[in-house]
Parts: structure tokens; sequence; C-alpha cells
């Protein structure tokens, strides 16, 4: 049998994975997974030192402990991601109950932190776990289902000169990158992101936030 097809959300927002920037051509658009974390003051700080606007994936159960850190995120002006409450996996095979756990609580626990007029404009699957379902449940709740199309996995922690190369291998304009500053030891994260900054600068990318 075939996968039926979602109906449509009531909030407009399509059910359809993002993979590219909202405006397209020579741009790329860097998101962060798993946080806020230990290393989320150092990816903003290396972010501010070349203007950069990033969108921060953040855990509910996280961002529920760190609220400094979400507001400091939205102060300089990056937006924000729900990446469920608390990452469960293999998310894709959630009974429908939990999913909306996961998804709506996450939603609540970062706009409570971020404080009055927090937006969360995506949702990002733990592990790329999309299903039709969650798709619309999170279309429902006014989030647009989010992927990548550059994945380093640094969450493996392979190596800095492993993570550089392999986004500036797999970028193409109107890129989506996959990296993370929760979720442990994020120093070869922060190096790479270090070193791949200038090269984007230099090599004429803009930078922009996801398709919404």
């Amino acid at each position: 049998m075939p996968t039926p097809t979602p109906p449509a959300p009531t909030t407009g927002v399509p059910t359809s994975v993002v993979h590219s920037t909202a405006s397209g051509g020579r741009t790329v658009a860097l998101t962060f997974d798993d946080g806020p974390g230990p290393a989320t003051g150092q990816v903003l700080d290396l972010l501010a030192q070349y203007g950069v606007k990033a969108t921060f994936c953040l855990i509910g159960k996280q961002a529920a402990a760190n609220p400094a850190t979400v507001k400091r995120i939205l102060a300089a002006g990056h937006r924000l991601c729900d990446h469920s409450v608390d990452h469960p996996q293999p998310f894709a095979a959630l009974p429908h109950d939990r999913a909306v756990h996961e998804i709506a609580d996450a939603e609540q626990q970062i706009v409570q932190a971020g404080g009055p007029g927090t937006e969360v404009a995506w949702f990002r699957a733990p592990g790329g776990g999309f299903t039709p379902d969650n798709q619309r449940i999170a279309a429902d709740h006014g989030l647009r289902p989010l992927g990548w199309s550059v994945d380093p996995r640094d969450w493996s922690r392979p190596g800095t000169p492993a993570i550089v190369s392999a986004v500036q291998t797999q970028l193409k304009p109107g890129g989506v990158v996959l990296l993370h500053d929760g979720g442990g030891d994020r120093g070869q994260t922060v190096a790479a992101l270090r070193q791949l900054l200038p090269w984007l600068v230099a090599q004429g990318y803009r930078f922009d936030f996801p398709a919404s």
C-alpha cells in the first residue's frame, strides 16, 4: 500500500521538508542542533564576529534549563527551530500522541525560555526521522519541517579537518548545513566553524535562513 498523503495543515504551513535557503542563489543557512549546550556561547561569539545569522534547533528540555542562552540567541537576531522535548530516537517510530507531545511541548518550552514574542519557525525531527504524520503535526503547530543538504556528521567527532572538508565538499548554493552546538563535546565543531566562516565569506556566500 502506498503511504497516504497527509491532509493539508490548518495553519497554511507546508508539510514538505525544507532542504534549501529562503532566497536561493549563492546563499547558505547554518543550523545548529541539540542545544543550548556548553558550546553555544562560543558558536554565538564566532557568528557575531562575522555578522552571521543562523538557526538554532533547540531541545525543549535544554531550552527550559538555559533560558538566558535562548534569550541571547534571540537578541543576536538568530532564529529558532523546535528539535523535540528530549530527542527520542528512532523518532519516526513514535506513536502519534508521543510525537504530538515531543513537538508541541518542546515549542512551548522554547517560547517560555525565550520570553514574550518568541517565535519558532521550524521543526527538525531528531535523526531526520520525518514521517507524514509528524510533518503534519509540525505544520499544524505552525512549524515547517526542516531538513538539511550538508551533513558533516560533526556529532560523531570525526576530527576538525573532516568536518571542514565535508562541508566544503558537499555545499552547493542554497544549501542548509547541519552542525551541533549541544549533545556532547563540540570542540571540533567550534574549531571547524572558525575555519568555515572565513572560507564561506571568501567563496562569496551570503548567510540566510532556511525556507519557511
